[in-house]
């Protein structure tokens, strides 16, 4: 016996999420001047304690469904996985980065030294609260970005580069806009919540 630990963030999946209360949407090619619309589809189900997994995949053809592990820190999981919000910071901070990269190859812009640094900071009452009658209550307070470029490029190209790849991130898209939202619950195979907003 090993008392090493097992850590598992993810791997490929031979099967797409498991959906049964949609149908997600086939990839079509968009024709000039309309946007291209894509979705990221992801079936999740719950383990022991804290223990999550979930498929998601992009429906872009070319892009492999993906399986990932998720998970809290003792005592209330068993720090197998990274937990949720990890994974939503750095798909935030990565998505970012995926438009500055692909916008300065494109425009032919010269980075010597591209890196983000990223600070969200979340609220929560969960650990100290319920057991004084509260309901759970969680929010997030701020998203700081820092963008940290080594370049010989001008500082307005570099300004522009970021203005532009903020501009097409999807995820600080979602962060900064209304959008709209549903969320139903399936309980027993009826239907008893459905609520929306923007």
């Amino acid at each position: 016996m090993t008392d090493k630990k097992h850590y598992h963030v993810g791997d490929l999946s031979n099967q797409q999420p498991s959906i049964t209360q949609y149908q997600p949407s086939k990839f079509a090619k968009a024709k000039h001047p309309e946007p291209y619309r894509f979705e990221v589809n992801l079936s999740a189900e719950a383990g022991t304690k804290q223990k999550k997994t979930g498929v998601v995949s992009v429906n872009i053809p070319g892009f492999s469904p993906v399986r990932l592990y998720c998970d809290e820190q003792p005592p209330v999981g068993d720090d197998t996985a990274p937990p949720p919000l990890a994974f939503f910071a750095a798909g935030i901070g990565f998505c970012l980065m995926t438009h500055l990269t692909d916008i300065l190859t494109a425009r032919k812009i010269q980075v010597d030294s591209l890196k983000l640094e990223q600070r969200i900071v979340f609220r929560t009452n969960l650990g100290h609260m319920r057991e004084h009658g509260y309901m759970t209550d969680g929010g997030c307070d701020v998203v700081e970005t820092h963008v940290i470029i080594d370049s010989p490029e001008s500082e307005e190209k570099i300004k522009d580069l970021l203005d532009e790849a903020e501009n097409g991130c999807m995820a600080h898209y979602a962060l900064r806009n209304p959008i709209p939202w549903s969320t139903r619950l399936i309980y027993n195979g009826n239907e008893v919540i459905s609520r929306q907003g923007a």
